[in-house]
C-alpha cells in the first residue's frame, strides 16, 4: 500500500517567536562603529526579522502544520487542515486524523496476507521535511504517531520512496516544478491558476486562502504521484 504524502507549513503564530527573534538580530560584521550599527539595526532590524521569521516554517519547534495532503493509492487526494490555522488543538487534532488514516492503512496490511508489512510513504523531499516535520510537531503537541511512520529511514529502505532522491541522488537536489515540466506533468499553481510554492504559502493563509493552498497541496500530491509512477516505470514516457 503507497501513501503519497505532502505538507504544507507556516511560521510560528506564537508573538514571543517574533519579539525573540528582532531581539537576535544583529548588524552584519563589516559595522564596527555604534553609530553605523545602530542605523543599520533601524534601518534593517524589522525586515531581517521579518525574514527570519518566515523561515521558522522551516523548523518543527517552531512552525506549524497548515495542511496535511494524503492519497492512498490511486485513491483521490485527501487534504487535512483548519481554518483556526496555527492554533495548538486544532493542529493536534489534524495530526490525529492523519495518524488515524494510517492506522487505519496497518490494520488492512495486518489483516490481508502479508502481516509483516507496512505502508510505503512517498513524496517529493519527503525524507528530510515532511516526515521530519510531522514528527517534529508530534513531539511539541503530544501526540504519539503511528510506529509505522518511518520517521528515521535511509533514503534506500523499502518503507519510504524519496522521488527528489530517486531523481537526483541522495547528495543533490532537484525541484518538484523542474521534474514536473521534464515529464510533461501540470506544473505547480495550476489547479488554482496561479503561481505559489512552498515559500509563498504563508501569505495565501494570511489572506484567508487557506482553501486554496489545500487544492495547491492537493495538486503536489497528484505531481508526485505521476511522477512517482514514471520513475517505477508504471506509466510510459
Amino acid at each position: 500500500m503507497n501513501i503519497y504524502l505532502d505538507i504544507e507549513t507556516i511560521p510560528g503564530q506564537q508573538a514571543e517567536i517574533k519579539q525573540q527573534i528582532e531581539q537576535s538580530i544583529t548588524a552584519p560584521a563589516q559595522f564596527k562603529k555604534p553609530e553605523s550599527i545602530q542605523q543599520w539595526l533601524d534601518e534593517n532590524r524589522e525586515s531581517a526579522a521579518d525574514e527570519a521569521w518566515r523561515k521558522t516554517s522551516f523548523d518543527g519547534a517552531l512552525g506549524h502544520i497548515a495542511v496535511i495532503g494524503y492519497a492512498v493509492d490511486d485513491g483521490e487526494p485527501v487534504t487535512i487542515y483548519r481554518d483556526a490555522y496555527g492554533n495548538r488543538d486544532a493542529e493536534r487534532a489534524m495530526l490525529a486524523d492523519f495518524f488515524e488514516v494510517v492506522n487505519t492503512a496497518g490494520r488492512q496490511l495486518a489483516g490481508g496476507t502479508r502481516s509483516n508489512a507496512a505502508p510505503v510513504f512517498i513524496g517529493h523531499n519527503v525524507l528530510d521535511f515532511d516526515l521530519r516535520f510531522i514528527f517534529q510537531r508530534a513531539v511539541m503537541l503530544g501526540i504519539r504517531p503511528p510506529a509505522c511512520i518511518p520517521f528515521d529511514a535511509k533514503p534506500w529502505d523499502k518503507s519510504v520512496f524519496d522521488t527528489m532522491t530517486a531523481w537526483a541522488g541522495v547528495r543533490n537536489r532537484v525541484s518538484l516544478d523542474k521534474l514536473c515540466r521534464a515529464f510533461g506533468v501540470a506544473g505547480k499553481g495550476s489547479e488554482i491558476e496561479e503561481e505559489i510554492d512552498g515559500s509563498m504559502v504563508w501569505g495565501f493563509v494570511k489572506d484567508g486562502r487557506i482553501a486554496d493552498v489545500a487544492r495547491y497541496c492537493a495538486g503536489d500530491i497528484e505531481r508526485t504521484r505521476a511522477i512517482h509512477r514514471r520513475l517505477t516505470f508504471q506509466s510510459a514516457a
